[in-house]
């Protein structure tokens, strides 16, 4: 804006009357321009936000400027819920990358240099052609994105070997800090060395968080071909070489893993930083590594869930008893149906424990350990909720309600609260 020249003319009836220059004593206002760093950070509150995203694909339509801040927060973290949107990313990606050149100063592609976070686990298994092609689109992808940190998939899904290996070989491979959904079927006649995930393992030595969910039979329907199978695979297993995961944290090991050689490598493998482990029990199947590997890695959990997967029919095995004994610093037990006898003769500082259902069996077990668990807080009933509000008092009382609200009534005496499969201890 120019600059007005203001004059003052305070007598002008006078004979010699003089004419002020009036000077302003503040500069001229300039507009206010925010720093990109302080919109990066206004952008990534509006991301976490419910429908922030929507908002900032509107954004980047309005300057150039918002369009360069905004678009790598959006590829930042990437969730597909159907397969024809993850075609359209995997397209884009692949065009961006034919035109980019080294010459540029900038060693990856955009987008692709962008994804940090990949998530695929809602997208639907709708039969075989669909998961070869979404085999494909990942084989033909990992490579093209070298800062994944973090990738999930659905279980439904069973990557194949070329799969994992791109996954393996891409370049920033150590950058993974989570992978989470991923099928494993385990390899009878393999060896140590020939399993695409446990050389996937081997090389994401950054990784905190871990998913394997086992697609293999279960032992009830073996045979004895399969059982000589088991014992050659047994002495294999021996074989294994530890893995180098020093900030593995969060591990979850479901379905049928007994026997296999990812269990085997993680087994012996240090991991000094476990301090979760949901994994299935399995304490009745001769030679099963599962209940090893509790009682190996027990002593650094803090979290412990025995949990079955769903399945039809229902097959459930039992949990090892000496399971507070094996893990003295657990703070949250979980415990899968049928209940153990757990052994317990000192004070443990367990604080949550969790069951499927209320019942006299599960009573009689809590009664008998209470005395050791001075530091219980809650007891939580996984399976079951609250009524709502507005429920007839007969309904409250009947069934697992009535049960759940004689067990608050007791153990509130205690000081410790009953909740419900939401975390809620009132209806």
């Amino acid at each position: 804006m120019p600059s007005v020249t203001t004059l003052l003319n305070p007598r002008p009836y006078e004979t010699c009357a003089g004419r002020l220059l009036l000077l302003p004593l503040l500069l001229p206002s300039k507009p206010v321009i925010l720093p990109s760093e302080v919109w990066t950070h206004v952008f990534q509150y509006l991301a976490s936000m419910e429908g922030g995203r929507t908002t900032l694909w509107s954004l980047v339509k309005t300057s150039q400027n918002f369009k360069e801040i905004a678009l790598p927060l959006l590829y930042s973290r990437v969730k597909i819920h159907d397969l024809e949107t993850f075609e359209k990313l995997c397209k884009r990606i692949h065009e961006a990358d034919a035109k980019w050149d080294s010459i540029r100063r900038i060693p990856y592609s955009a987008p692709a240099r962008w994804v940090q976070t990949l998530d695929l686990s809602e997208i639907p298994y709708t039969g075989r052609n669909q998961a070869v092609l979404l085999d494909g689109l990942l084989t033909d992808l990992f490579p093209l994105l070298p800062f994944l940190s973090r990738f999930s998939m659905n279980p439904s899904f069973v990557m194949s070997k070329r799969a994992m290996t791109a996954l393996t070989e891409r370049p920033g491979v150590f950058y993974l800090r989570s992978l989470s959904g991923i099928s494993y079927v385990p390899q009878q006649r393999s060896t140590p060395c020939q399993e695409p995930i446990v050389e996937l393992l081997r090389n994401c030595v950054n990784l905190e968080e871990l998913e394997i969910i086992g697609q293999g039979s279960d032992p009830d329907t073996w045979g004895f071909d399969d059982l000589l199978i088991t014992n050659e695979t047994s002495m294999e297993c021996s074989l294994c070489l530890p893995l180098n995961l020093p900030r593995l944290r969060i591990l979850t090991l479901l379905s049928t893993l007994h026997f296999s050689h990812l269990l085997s490598s993680l087994l012996i493998s240090p991991l000094p930083s476990l301090t979760k482990l949901t994994i299935t029990p399995s304490d009745d199947i001769p030679g099963s590594l599962n209940s090893r590997f509790i009682s190996t890695h027990g002593i650094s959990l803090r979290s412990l869930l025995l949990l079955s997967p769903k399945s039809w029919p229902t097959r459930l095995h039992p949990s090892p008893a000496d399971t507070l004994i094996t893990c003295p610093h657990l703070r949250h037990l979980s415990l899968e149906n049928p209940i153990p006898q757990l052994i317990l003769q000192k004070v443990h500082p367990l604080e949550i424990l969790s069951i499927t259902r209320p019942n006299a069996e599960t009573w009689s077990l809590l009664c008998r350990i209470l005395p050791y668990l001075p530091s219980l807080k809650a007891v939580r009933a996984r399976d079951v909720r609250w009524l709502r509000k507005g429920v007839g008092v007969r309904a409250q009382e009947a069934g697992l309600q009535g049960e759940m609200r004689e067990w608050r009534r007791r153990l509130g005496r205690r000081g410790i609260r009953v909740l419900d499969a939401d975390w809620h201890d009132t209806e």
